[in-house]
């Protein structure tokens, strides 16, 4: 199947909610969610989950802008057996086009360090690395990126 096959739907009730969530603590086990914390999300964020026919292949969390330089936060994630068919791209435009209509001005992004394949996603979409951390009590590193200031008008 190919990218044109792809169906992005937003999420809605408990099963896409879990369905969502699998995918998201597959690509951030260090950041596993529970049933409850992708309730709370769901309510705040925008979560979609990306289907090849009736196959899972993928999610997307899109942040609302915040802040006075209305920066939004586009995540697009793919299971490592659909990757590197545009099934990324597809999430990440459509986030980035939903982002656009809430106003957002500067985007950007968060990526699991040892996330080598979500890094160089990024990178070649114009983010620019703006910050590197551990969470308090933690030990696994995370990368903020931000679209490059020429890439960066929405």
């Amino acid at each position: 199947m190919a990218v044109t096959d792809l169906r992005i739907e937003p999420v809605v009730g408990e099963k896409m909610a879990e369905e969502w969530r699998h995918v998201h603590n597959v690509i951030v086990p260090p950041a596993a969610m529970s049933t409850e914390e992708v309730g709370e999300r769901v309510r705040r964020y925008r979560l979609e989950n990306a289907y090849l026919g009736d196959t899972l292949v993928g999610c997307s969390t899109v942040r609302p802008p915040d802040g006075e330089d209305a920066v939004a936060t586009v995540i697009a994630r793919v299971l490592p057996d659909y990757r590197g068919r545009g099934f990324g791209t597809a999430l990440y435009e459509k986030g980035l086009d939903h982002a656009r209509v809430l106003g957002a001005r500067v985007i950007e992004t968060c990526v699991l360090a040892v996330n080598g394949d979500g890094v160089r996603f990024a990178r070649a979409r114009g983010f620019v690395e703006v910050d590197r951390y551990v969470l308090d009590g933690e030990s696994d590193e995370w990368i903020d990126l931000r679209l490059e200031p020429d890439r960066r008008t929405v």
